[in-house]
């Protein structure tokens, strides 16, 4: 980014030359990817459920958003005949590192997600335990918004009931993700509901994934021609 802008100064002769023309880009350091594997998902959700936090984590797991936008989900976010949550703010720390609410920085800082009744009927039911608090999930201990940082530590406690190995709540995303390519959701659809800023992003992220949709497609197309001969 920095390099195009000032490409863009060059062309406008506002610099002679591009300073960042030879700097060495260091190489992005991947962190090994890691997914809560579909046997493991009941007992994840039953654990999550005896903690009280079912609706919560079912609708991560079933959306993939970002646990910023999860805590600052609020009950109007909820479209119950549309089967929807808008997802337009996220909890985020300013420049004195205090908790605030606001819009996403991307292109599209409004997204409709669509959400399937199950989920629906879990948000229902958990909003009828505070109804009068905005907060979709709400801090049982202070009715605020739910500090991010607490939900991680939930989701640690969560895994450590169900007996399972340590992931990170971020896993989640990458769960959603990974479970809808493998069962047949298009790609430019997983790209927009957890918010990738682009389907190339989501392609180069789940190689891994598509790669196997990619060799059933071969498979299913080798099938075909064998009939055709």
């Amino acid at each position: 980014m920095l390099h195009s802008a000032l490409d863009r100064a060059v062309k406008e002769r506002l610099l002679i030359r591009n300073p960042a023309d030879n700097c060495v880009v260091p190489k992005v350091q991947h962190q090994e990817m890691k997914t809560l594997q579909p046997e493991d998902l009941k007992a994840y959700l039953d654990a999550a459920e005896r903690r009280g936090a079912l609706p919560m984590f079912y609708l991560e797991l079933v959306s993939g958003i970002r646990k910023g936008e999860l805590v600052a989900l609020r009950w109007e976010n909820l479209n119950i005949a549309e089967k929807t949550i808008s997802v337009s703010k996220q909890a985020t720390k300013d420049e004195n590192n205090r908790l605030i609410v606001a819009r996403p920085k991307t292109e599209n800082p409004i997204r409709q997600i669509s959400i399937p009744q199950e989920a629906v009927d879990l948000l229902v039911r958990e909003h009828a335990k505070h109804p009068g608090n905005p907060w979709l999930f709400p801090s049982s201990r202070t009715g605020a918004m739910y500090h991010p940082d607490s939900v991680s530590t939930l989701h640690q406690r969560i895994l450590k009931d169900a007996g399972l190995e340590h992931l990170r709540f971020h896993d989640l995303r990458h769960t959603f993700a990974t479970l809808a390519l493998q069962n047949g959701v298009d790609i430019k659809t997983v790209s927009a509901m957890p918010g990738h800023y682009d389907a190339g992003f989501t392609l180069r992220t789940y190689t891994h994934t598509t790669r196997q949709k990619q060799d059933e497609a071969a498979q299913t197309m080798g099938n075909l021609m064998a009939q055709m001969r």
